[in-house]
């Protein structure tokens, strides 16, 4: 989806403090236009006629990634010169193992930074299924979050976790709060949005919505 069609999404998240950029790439599944786009950044950041000279904390950079999106995010951490310039991951229902190769796949075992994956219950991202060569698995099930879990380093902060009753499309209204918490706790150091997600009595382990 290109990012024009959710510009008031960028501003509720940006006024947490937080610089919001996205594309208009329809098929941001490899990952280059968010490097292209971040580069960009980048150098606005040095530009002094630029509304963002100076603005960029360039240590504490995040990427989000909803559906084909999340595919690139994961891409965009992991295959591009710029890749080492992240500091934290969202993923919301990303394509899962078997639909990533129309984008070039990914390997979620390169990925080195924080990681929160999340997905939703319903059949369009969980049908159930099994077996890949007969039947549609949906585009995010259980069994692909576990694979990129699992293939993650044990040493890294990883969290996954799906919403209760969600279809693919209602995962970036869904996940908004706690992808928010996140990136608040992972990039601007905010305790409080930290104990939503970590702790025996982390909100999420008791929120009946997950």
């Amino acid at each position: 989806m290109a990012a024009l069609n959710y510009e008031p999404y960028f501003e509720r998240f940006a006024s947490w403090g937080f610089v919001v950029v996205g594309n208009d790439d329809r098929q941001a599944g490899a990952g280059i236009s968010t490097s292209q786009t971040l580069d960009y950044m980048l150098e606005q950041n040095q530009n002094f006629d630029s509304l963002f000279y100076g603005k960029i904390d360039t240590q504490n950079i995040g990427i989000t990634g909803y559906s084909q999106g999340g595919a690139g995010a994961i891409r965009a951490v992991t295959e591009c010169e710029n890749s080492g310039l992240y500091k934290t991951i969202f993923t919301g229902s990303a394509a899962h193992s078997y639909l990533a190769p129309m984008w070039g796949g990914y390997d979620a075992s390169k990925v080195s930074i924080p990681w929160f994956m999340t997905a939703a219950t319903g059949t369009s991202d969980d049908t159930g299924a099994t077996d890949t060569t007969k039947e549609w698995l949906g585009v995010a099930p259980l069994s692909s979050m576990a694979e990129n879990y699992n293939a993650m380093s044990g040493n890294l902060f990883k969290l996954r976790a799906r919403v209760v009753g969600a279809e693919h499309e209602d995962m970036q209204e869904r996940t908004d709060g706690y992808m928010t918490a996140w990136m608040l706790y992972q990039l601007q150091g905010e305790e409080e949005a930290g104990k939503a997600l970590m702790g025996e009595n982390a909100e999420i382990l008791n929120n009946a919505n997950w």
